[in-house]
């Protein structure tokens, strides 16, 4: 074997031998090295299959200890009662400072009973009801009472044909009343006071008072037959 024996050359047949020992070498490493090569893959493979398929993003570490801010609930006020919130925003009135609609209270006096076509006197009675004094102006042309029927509409009124302009500015001491004596003729009216005028006829009315800005509740007012 280790002799080669031939017509050849001995040189010829180690030449070959060599040859015939490389090709063995390299496919024997190639073999080896391709066998490395796939383990590695394979071992790869394993480690990616094992590991979680989410893509979502992981939470970071600050956030699982700390709460967002949009996770805490800050507790609401108390919800204030409406009669206690108007009672803490009310203005305390200023002694000899104006007389405002609240501070005043306006009443209308009638006889409570008339003839129809007499000429009865009612009165607009205005008081200051604060704890304080107070100034109003209280001019003729600030005042009006209007007469109503029992279905509300407009019979009379003060200032329709007969307007009077006057300036009188008053300061009320607390509880001080002011009484405006007016005398109705008995008839209709109306605001341009261009339309014929009547007595109206028997029943039940009503008187109100207005001073400015100011009203007053009804006062009834019953007409009869003389």
């Amino acid at each position: 074997m280790l002799h080669p024996v031939g017509p050849l050359p001995a040189r010829v047949y180690w030449r070959r031998r060599l040859v015939l020992l490389a090709v063995l070498l390299a496919f024997g490493g190639g073999g080896w090295l391709g066998v490395v090569l796939q383990s590695r893959v394979d071992a790869r493979a394993g480690a990616e299959a094992a590991a979680p398929t989410s893509s979502a993003p992981r939470e970071p570490a600050l956030a699982r200890v700390v709460p967002s801010v949009a996770a805490v609930r800050t507790p609401s006020a108390p919800a204030v009662p409406d009669d206690v919130q108007a009672a803490t925003t009310a203005v305390a009135p200023v002694a000899g400072g104006p007389c405002t609609d609240d501070m005043l209270a306006l009443e209308v006096r009638t006889p409570g009973a008339a003839a129809v076509g007499s000429k009865p006197t009612f009165e607009l009675v205005v008081t200051n009801a604060a704890a304080v004094p107070c100034t109003r102006a209280l001019d003729k042309g600030l005042q009006e009472l209007i007469l109503l029927d029992a279905a509300g509409n407009r019979v009379w009124g003060s200032n329709d044909c007969f307007p009077e302009a006057t300036s009188d500015t008053r300061t009320l001491a607390p509880g001080e009343a002011v009484s405006f004596p007016v005398l109705w003729g008995g008839l209709t009216s109306e605001p341009t006071c261009t339309v014929a005028r009547t007595s109206p006829p028997a029943g039940n009315y009503l008187v109100r008072g207005r001073l400015d800005t100011k009203s007053s509740p009804d006062a009834p007012l019953t007409l009869g037959q003389a």
